[in-house]
């Protein structure tokens, strides 16, 4: 087993390198875009959770002035 994952490489046929290059700037591209994708929904979910926070606390301060104006 070990032999075979040894010869493997050998017989594997590797592109020539002006080929090659298309697959590599090809493969960047993809990953761009994911990591661009990726950052918009990550800056859309924080965003969200900003809003969210932003309405509990207000909440919160409708109900501490609600407790004062009870005790006072």
């Amino acid at each position: 087993m070990l032999e075979l994952a040894a010869l493997l490489p050998l017989a594997a046929p590797a592109l020539p390198l002006d080929e090659a290059g298309k697959y590599v700037a090809g493969a960047y591209v993809v990953f761009m875009v994911l990591l661009v994708v990726y950052v918009g929904i990550m800056a859309a979910k924080l965003g969200r959770i900003e809003r969210e926070l932003r309405e509990v606390a207000a909440i919160a301060e409708e109900r501490k002035g609600e407790r004062e104006e009870v005790r006072a």
